[in-house]
């Protein structure tokens, strides 16, 4: 019996073209409430970054970390443009995904 998961790579900002966070995580709307309630120590925390602006889903971990290392290792402008493209009013997509 297998179990099929989600993973989500994910990037945050703290506002419009603001401060920009790439995350992981297998349960995107808990991780998110952490980072919202400040339980996340650290980068985002320390800058106040705790909006959804953009979110992928992978059924393989390992391809979700791919994905987050490539966004992480690649241009601003990439992840703005993400936003941007899939959500023009930087809308926190947080309150659309509980």
């Amino acid at each position: 019996m297998s179990v099929s998961n989600q993973y989500y790579v994910y990037i945050l900002f703290s506002k419009k073209n603001g401060t920009l966070y790439v995350g992981v995580t297998s349960d995107l709307v808990k991780r998110v409430w952490q980072h919202k309630n400040k339980l996340v120590k650290g980068f985002t925390q320390k800058y106040n970054v705790d909006k959804l602006g953009y979110y992928e889903v992978s059924n393989d971990i390992n391809s979700a970390i791919v994905r987050e290392k490539q966004l992480k290792g690649g241009s601003r402008q990439t992840k703005l443009d993400l936003i941007e493209i899939n959500n023009p009013n930087w809308n926190d997509l947080y309150y659309e995904i509980i």
